[in-house]
């Protein structure tokens, strides 16, 4: 069982967190783990449902449906249930998605149904990932305080990453040696032990809102938050920076038409998708160990643009060596969405975090399924080169303006930054000094 907090916990924002005391922290290991056991059994899930999809209908339009189903769910619904993280205890939130989803994936492999029935479960299963990563995310900061919290969401953005190349890379083989009804139970089984490792390393902390005199409509709660992110400049500013990512994922949906410029396949597409999250990954540790704190705030729109300037060359058309390096290094800059984050944190009340966090991570989905969509329309007509430099045009122009907007504002959010936080973990809360 993971051990309780008690106290007052100090410790100077200007110095840096290693990831050995990250990994110190019970609680924080649990989270992990259940996080690493999702991010592989959905990986090879996403193979599988696309190859069982496509076998039984022979249809790519039918098998990009499905894929779709992984973008539409987030953003119908994510807005409204991400609030049950702020109105039910959070851990509760996450094990009972868990094991909702980890039934739902089970009825996948044990029963051949038709492609309407599968899509029905998809759709709800990746509907509830949004509670329960707007719980997961409102409660880190809880486990994790000042640069610790920064080192351990650089922890978790790296295992997304390395998850992400991984599956792109032997997720295929996997699914060939195992089987699609297999593999699908596999991930039923990564939902059911991280329900497990959740209930026996993540301690349980009340509800931060009073349900009793707080209304239960999740439409309100959805208005309530769309007021705290938009009526706060610090928040919008953080909140429209997570946003940028639209520009810079639609090569991720161009992979594969990319890939045959050059007359490769799916090796080929693979080792393009796999350049963004690998330069992440780069960028996540770097940025992370190696920058100090308050540094971090001041180079975020510089980062931002780094994440989209390299797309741009695109246009140019250069060989398959230098497009590889230019996607990493887009990947590099992505890096920045760690300032943004823990910044975002800081700034958002404890008792509205997973309202605001379901806000942010709803765009974040919207602006990709829109962008992947709109770009590969757009590849159909003008070839995906020029579909991807363009997009690195616009996220540059886009990233311009919010840096110019981020250095009026971010003078107090660093102010915030060098004062000492206090988290008084008692009562469930972090205070860390409201930005505004």
């Amino acid at each position: 069982m993971a051990g309780r907090q008690t106290g007052r916990h100090r410790r100077p924002p200007e110095e840096q967190a290693t990831y050995r005391e990250v990994f110190a922290v019970g609680e924080f290991r649990a989270l992990w783990t259940a996080q690493a056991l999702s991010f592989v059994g959905d990986q090879l899930a996403q193979v599988a449902l696309a190859v069982l999809v496509y076998d039984h209908t022979k249809s790519a339009l039918l098998t990009a449906l499905v894929y779709a189903l992984t973008y539409i769910p987030p953003i119908v619904g994510g807005p409204v249930l991400s609030g049950l993280a702020d109105l039910f205890p959070r851990r509760t939130v996450m094990v009972v998605c868990d094991v909702v989803r980890a039934g739902l994936v089970a009825l996948m492999a044990l029963v051949a149904m038709p492609v309407w029935a599968l899509s029905v479960l998809v759709f709800a299963t990746v509907l509830l990932g949004t509670p329960f990563s707007a719980a997961r995310a409102a409660v880190l900061p809880d486990v994790l305080e000042g640069d610790r919290y920064v080192a351990g969401s650089a922890i978790a953005n790296v295992t997304h990453q390395v998850t992400q190349v991984l599956g792109f890379l032997v997720g295929g083989a996997v699914v060939a040696i195992v089987g699609t009804y297999e593999t699908l139970a596999l991930d039923a089984l990564t939902f059911g032990a991280s329900a497990v490792i959740l209930i026996g390393g993540l301690r349980r902390r009340p509800a931060p809102r009073r349900r009793e005199r707080e209304s239960l409509g999740l439409l309100q709660g959805t208005r309530d938050g769309v007021r705290l992110v938009f009526g706060d400049p610090v928040l919008r500013s953080l909140v429209l920076f997570a946003w940028l990512c639209t520009f810079y994922v639609i090569p991720e949906g161009l992979a594969v038409p990319y890939a045959a410029t050059f007359g490769g396949g799916a090796v080929t597409a693979g080792l393009l998708l796999a350049a963004m999250p690998a330069g992440m990954v780069a960028g996540s540790l770097l940025f992370s160990r190696f920058v100090r704190p308050a540094n971090r705030l001041h180079l975020m729109g510089w980062m931002s643009m780094l994440a989209c300037l390299p797309l741009v060359g695109a246009g140019a058309h250069p060989p398959l060596g230098w497009v590889v390096g230019l996607w990493a290094l887009s990947g590099v800059g992505g890096a920045y969405q760690l300032a943004a984050n823990t910044a975002f944190v800081a700034a958002v009340p404890a008792s509205g975090r997973g309202q605001a966090f379901g806000l942010a991570q709803s765009g974040i989905l919207a602006g990709q399924g829109v962008g992947i969509l709109v770009g590969g329309a757009a590849a159909q007509v003008l070839g995906p080169e020029t579909v991807v430099a363009l997009a690195g045009v616009l996220g540059l122009s886009a990233a311009a303006m919010l840096t110019l907007g981020w250095n009026q504002v971010r003078g107090g959010v660093i102010a915030g930054t060098r004062a000492e936080p206090v988290v008084v973990a008692t009562g469930g809360d972090e205070f860390a000094g409201r930005a505004s």
